[in-house]
């Protein structure tokens, strides 16, 4: 045990010291590299190379998809809702029904939409008959374009049906009026290439 403390020798012990701090470095160094081997041959999971998955996700958006627009882009088709309006569902032998059309953006983000009467369209039925329609005689149709925050519901200044049939050709001229007497009409509307998902019924006496 003496010799351990005290190393003997022909040299001095000093030597004998940095002698044994040598090789005790040594066996730590190789220690350590025989712990990082068996290391990496366990992550390994016996050698074999770690598959990348063929369905990674990734920032692509399919088209249809409403985030596929940033704020402020054109809205996606998709998360624009309109809704017929008619200001009464029945109506006197004098009255005219007062017409509109509500479009909401259903989307996460804002977006921006044409939303001027030379997208807007109204059209007017009984049963199968075509009744009336906006575009037989529109006079100075204008754009406008509006961005549409999420959830937000614009809604289109109403204007009065004359309880008239409408042609392209009779624009000009007078207009055959249509039956009263309890019967019902319904209106649905059109943005652009966009439609109501339903019409609305109201009543003429």
């Amino acid at each position: 045990m003496s010799s351990v403390r005290n190393p003997v020798g022909p040299q001095p012990a000093a030597v004998y010291w940095r002698r044994r701090i040598v090789a005790l470095v040594g066996l730590i160094a190789v220690i350590v590299c025989i712990v990082l081997i068996v290391s990496a041959v366990a992550n390994g999971g016996g050698g074999g190379a770690t598959p990348t998955p063929s369905g990674s996700p990734s920032n692509t958006l399919a088209p249809g998809s409403e985030e596929a627009a940033d704020e402020g882009d054109p809205c996606n088709p998709a998360v624009i809702r309109l809704v017929a309006v008619t200001d009464s569902n029945s109506y006197g032998p004098e009255q005219q029904p007062l017409i509109s059309m509500t479009i909401t953006n259903t989307g996460s983000v804002a977006c921006t939409l044409d939303v001027g009467t030379t997208e807007q369209a109204y059209y007017i039925v009984s049963g199968s008959d075509p009744i009336w329609n906006s575009v037989d005689c529109q006079t100075n149709p204008a754009p406008l374009e509006q961005v549409l925050e999420p959830n937000e519901t614009l809604t289109t200044t109403p204007f009065p049906w004359d309880r008239t049939r409408s042609s392209p050709s009779t624009c000009d001229s007078e207009r055959p009026p249509v039956t009263g007497n309890g019967a019902t009409y319904r209106l649905s509307v059109k943005l652009g290439d966009l439609s109501s998902a339903s019409d609305v019924p109201f009543v003429l006496q």
